[in-house]
């Protein structure tokens, strides 16, 4: 069995994370942590999780004590904000305990792309040895990591279809535009009044835009793929949902691609992956068809017109966008098959 730690439990993506733990089959969660609940059980936090007879009445919510949880935990999940994560993680490597991040920490090869949107990065020579946590685009460097930097929500849902037209010389690198929504779990627990119902509530807006601090992120994955500077227009927009999250992005076509060339392209970079699901000519995805799973639709209209190449994005944002492709992760650290843990069907019909 895998022994694991969920740091940051009491938050949406550390509840799922214990959900999604406590039935998998080759995991045992020894340790749950919140600065927030210390001393709390998890289903005085989340009364929903009582009486499932998983011992969740028995979690209870401790300190983050690296020297206590290195003699009972073989991989550490982090689901803390950012800049709380690099308090921790040197600790936890020296620990020889493998480290899964959730917060933006780790995601980047470049500190000062880091640093120009959220803050001084402590720990900087482990930059080097992070592998950014795109499950499908970096198996093989996951395989062999001791420290994973989960992507953002947003990256997931636009670099997954995005990098292998790009790599295949399909679109080009300059103009593209992805205009994304989310569900209000992706601002976290933290009270706010952008995300208070009666803000939130039968409204639709856009915010941060042209400053988004998942945009350097993206633009760094996509150049890396290019091999040139990429820079993306990112506009994003927060929907009265509580989870899901959906993005039309817009490329402009090389002069060799066709719908063919497109659509055959997709396939044979993903049609192995088990969770993601390339939708058939005029269907596009929902956010009601990935909710409550770890699976990334796509589907898209290529505009004879204009060479346009119109792509759609669906994903869970607290699973396939946090939590879920953090256990995928886990699971390829580990020599097991993506969908263990992961192959339940939670949304509805």
């Amino acid at each position: 069995m895998i022994n694991v730690g969920i740091a940051g439990a009491s938050g949406y993506t550390g509840v799922e994370l214990v959900k999604l733990i406590s039935n998998h089959p080759e995991t045992k969660l020894c340790a749950v942590t919140s600065n927030s609940y210390k001393d709390s059980s998890l289903t005085d936090i989340f009364p929903s999780m009582r009486g499932f007879g998983r011992g969740f009445e028995n979690l209870i919510c401790e300190e983050l004590d690296i020297q206590s949880l290195a003699r009972k935990i073989d991989i550490m999940f982090l689901a803390l904000p950012h800049k709380i994560s690099m308090e921790h993680v040197p600790a936890l490597l020296d620990h020889k305990i493998k480290v899964i991040d959730l917060s933006a920490d780790y995601r980047f090869t470049n500190a000062a792309s880091y640093e120009s949107v959220y803050q001084e990065h402590t720990s900087k020579h482990l930059l080097e040895q992070s592998v950014y946590g795109l499950s499908e685009i970096y198996r093989n460097q996951i395989k062999e990591s001791n420290l994973v930097g989960n992507p953002g929500c947003y990256p997931t849902s636009i670099l997954l279809p995005l990098l292998p037209l790009l790599k295949e010389g399909l679109i080009l690198p300059d103009g593209i535009i992805s205009d994304s929504k989310s569900g209000v779990s992706g601002a976290g627990r933290t009270l706010s009044l952008t995300t208070h119902f009666c803000e939130a509530n039968e409204s639709f807006t856009a915010y941060k835009i042209g400053n988004h601090r998942h945009t350097p992120e993206i633009n760094e994955i996509l150049s890396i793929h290019a091999q040139q500077k990429v820079s993306i227009t990112f506009v994003p927009h927060l929907l009265p949902l509580t989870r899901g999250m959906l993005s039309t992005i817009y490329a402009q076509a090389t002069d060799n691609a066709t719908e063919e060339k497109i659509r055959k392209t997709f396939h044979a970079y993903y049609s192995d992956e088990p969770f993601l699901r390339i939708l058939d000519k005029n269907m596009y995805p929902a956010i009601s068809h990935v909710r409550g799973t770890n699976c990334c639709d796509i589907g898209f209209h290529f505009d004879e017109r204009t060479k346009k190449i119109i792509i759609i994005s669906a994903i869970d944002n607290l699973l396939k966008g946090a939590a879920g492709q953090a256990v995928q992760n886990m699971n390829i650290l580990f020599g097991l098959d993506d969908q263990t843990g992961l192959n339940s069907f939670q949304g509805p019909l």
